[in-house]
């Protein structure tokens, strides 16, 4: 089933898990400097949302990118900014950092 250019496609936390370690995702953290230095997810790129560019996304595959934040506005605000900016990464966590927790995967101080 294909996918329309518009949906944003919502990943449960243990397929992002699954695909940070496996090397398939590139997990980017749209929240606010001052909500990652209290708690992160380990490897996640930092992209606050109040300054985020599209244009700034790390080269390679953008289908990679999947967007994460507290519960899951802020990383459908990313997708919705990349796709006016024509950059085609549509997926975001699903439950952001709140769910990770809640399905037991650890978290940085």
């Amino acid at each position: 089933m294909s996918q329309s250019s518009s949906t944003i496609v919502e990943l449960d936390p243990a397929d992002v898990h699954a695909g940070m370690a496996r090397g398939e995702i590139v997990l980017v953290d749209v929240r606010e400097p001052n909500e990652i230095a209290a708690e992160r997810i380990a490897g996640a790129l930092s992209m606050p949302l109040s300054r985020f560019d599209p244009a700034a996304l790390p080269v390679g595959d953008p289908a990679r990118i999947v967007f994460s934040c507290l519960g899951g506005k802020r990383s459908a605000a990313a997708v919705a900014q990349c796709r006016a900016a024509g950059v085609p990464a549509g997926r975001h966590m699903r439950g952001g950092i709140t769910a990770w927790k809640a399905a037991g995967f650890p978290t940085e101080r």
